[in-house]
């Protein structure tokens, strides 16, 4: 598996490379597949990075009829509360790309739902045996991916693809999210980190701690760090890759 971690100046660098990236690689993937899967992740800087991404996509070749959209993880509350990863994303994303709600697989909302289980049992047979070409994922300073946290029940070992998190150390508790058995079966996987609070919990995952899900997260292919300067700052040079 490939690695390599690109140090960029600020949130604002990383948001518009890995905007400019994505769409390039979407582009070069569904020349060669057809159909493109793209899990999508939550955070700030994510959605900093889908506002530039949907900015470029007019002068683009992008197909939206051949992408499909999919989430890390969700917040289970109301489906128009503006906390959901999915309404972030697609809110902004929507301005330029024309993809069909049929090919929009967002995570089932609270509204009327019995748990967070029930409705990953739902999202876990929604996704099959669904591989995806491109994971976006951020990283807790906690080094938690999707909903996954470390010393939880929601990092125990597990062959289920989507499990509902109850009792999460962070708002709101009750969360739906793949696992990382199914993060792992992505082609590449994109690590977006920015800050400071972020350093430690980077710099631990990328020297293997097995007490931090992020560090269990592989793929098929490679796997992309795309880190401002204080996210890096703990790394030893060695791991820096030049732009």
């Amino acid at each position: 598996m490939y690695r390599r971690i690109v140090r960029l100046d600020d949130a604002d660098e990383v948001a518009d490379v890995v905007a400019r990236r994505l769409l390039v690689r979407i582009v070069e993937l569904q020349e060669k597949r057809g159909v493109v899967h793209i899990c999508l992740t939550g955070g700030d800087t994510a959605n900093q990075m889908y506002e530039r991404f949907a900015a470029l996509v007019p002068d683009s070749e992008l197909d939206a009829s051949k992408l499909q959209l999919w989430w890390g993880d969700e917040r289970f509350v109301p489906a128009t509360d503006e906390s959901r990863n999915s309404l972030q994303a697609v809110t902004r994303l929507a301005r330029t790309v024309s993809i069909k709600s049929a090919d929009i697989h967002m995570m089932p909302a609270q509204d009327g739902r019995a748990d967070s289980h029930q409705c990953a049992a739902e999202y876990e047979t929604e996704l099959g045996d669904t591989a995806f070409d491109i994971t976006l994922l951020g990283i807790g300073k906690d080094g938690h991916v999707g909903s996954i946290f470390p010393g939880h029940p929601s990092f125990a070992s597990t062959s289920r693809s989507v499990i509902g998190v109850t009792d999460a150390p962070k708002p709101p508790s009750d969360r739906i999210s793949l696992t990382i058995p199914a993060l792992n079966r992505s082609d590449e996987v994109w690590f977006i980190a920015t800050g400071a609070s972020k350093a430690d919990a980077v710099a631990r995952s990328l020297a293997g701690d097995e007490e931090l899900p992020a560090a269990h997260v592989q793929a098929k292919e490679a796997i992309y760090w795309f880190l401002d300067a204080d996210a890096a700052h703990e790394l030893p040079a060695p791991y820096i890759c030049a732009l």
